[in-house]
């Protein structure tokens, strides 16, 4: 029986905070590594699904083996099957050679299965068979294998509401949701807004070299009452946003806050919008930014250079030309004679 340091497990796993729910969450998930049994984690989207279940490999009898993580919403319907189970050579137009899948890459390890309401129905019955009798059988081939691999699964999905519609197996969904662990949106978590905004601020800072970002009170008041549809993702983007584009002022008053945070009538737009940010895509557009900064001169010259080459360009259309440019803030731009 492992020790149930909660703030041991917290540090080691990245999780900040301090509401009650989230700690009993933590405390969950390592009790239940320990057993045999699918584990189902819900919740919305952006509320950290993924480090809940990476909690449960470490604490688990598999963590000696791999952790795979599969978003089955990013899968197109026609792959899934084979990324998952593994597929024979000829057995679909490019299937050049043999391949395994997934569950044979987490051969006695783990594999977490995000997004798991968006699967597709025939994957679904191929699931079951897998939590029942630990076999899987390859795209093309009638020969069944079998397979150690511990499953989580997760979802924001309501899966009794989905199985009542018919897009979600009934059976299936009761054989996953042997343990569920249910884990709070943001915005009921309280003060662990800020506690998670001060973190991501001196992260970004750490990366950038540049002064964290602080809210005053007013700022902070505010987005303590935000809700947050989006959650710990949307939080960290809004926070990373602040930490770019204000570098005149480090501390953060509400009317600023109020210019990053989307209004009331755009709300259910930013969340489909939060659900596809990618986190090493945003840290390098980030990292662009900063060194175009940098090399801002030699572009503006770069650009005047290319303007003095068009001598065949119209007087009037490069006067034009010339003045787009100044009002871009490209200095010392001539009209081209």
């Amino acid at each position: 029986m492992y020790d149930m340091d909660v703030e041991r497990i917290k540090r080691q796993f990245d999780i900040i905070g301090e509401d009650k729910s989230l700690l009993r969450a933590i405390e969950r998930a390592v009790l239940v590594a320990a057993t045999d049994l699918t584990i189902l984690i819900t919740g919305e989207n952006g509320v950290g699904k993924d480090s809940f279940a990476r909690i449960i490999h470490h604490y688990s009898k598999n963590k000696g083996g791999k952790f795979i993580a599969v978003n089955c919403g990013a899968i197109p319907q026609g792959t899934i099957d084979s990324e998952l189970f593994g597929h024979e050579k000829g057995s679909f137009t490019g299937a050049t050679e043999k391949r395994q899948g997934y569950f044979e890459y987490a051969e006695k390890g783990t594999i977490f299965l995000d997004e798991i309401g968006e699967m597709p129905l025939e994957t679904q019955t191929k699931l079951l068979r897998v939590l029942e009798n630990g076999e899987i059988m390859h795209v093309g081939s009638s020969k069944v294998q079998k397979i150690n691999t511990r499953v989580i699964a997760a979802t924001n999905v309501d899966l009794p509401t989905a199985v009542r519609r018919g897009s979600f197996r009934e059976d299936l969904f009761y054989r996953l949701n042997c343990i569920s662990i249910s884990l709070p949106p943001l915005r009921e978590r309280g003060r662990d807004i800020v506690l998670l905004f001060r973190k991501f601020a001196n992260d970004f800072s750490l990366s950038y070299h540049v002064p964290p970002v602080q809210l005053d009170d007013d700022a902070e008041e505010l987005i303590l009452k935000y809700q947050f549809p989006g959650n710990i993702r949307q939080l960290r983007n809004i926070t990373w946003q602040l930490s770019l584009f204000e570098r005149e002022q480090r501390q953060i008053t509400a009317e600023v806050l109020r210019q990053y945070i989307p209004a009331e009538e755009h709300m259910s737009l930013n969340i489909k919008s939060e659900e596809h940010y990618d986190e090493k895509e945003v840290k390098m557009l980030y990292k662009m930014i900063f060194e175009l900064k940098k090399e801002n001169e030699d572009i503006k010259k770069i650009l005047f250079d290319v303007i003095k080459r068009f001598q065949n360009v119209p007087g009037q259309e490069a006067k034009t030309l010339a003045d787009k440019l100044k009002i871009m803030d490209i200095e010392k731009v001539e009209t081209v004679k």
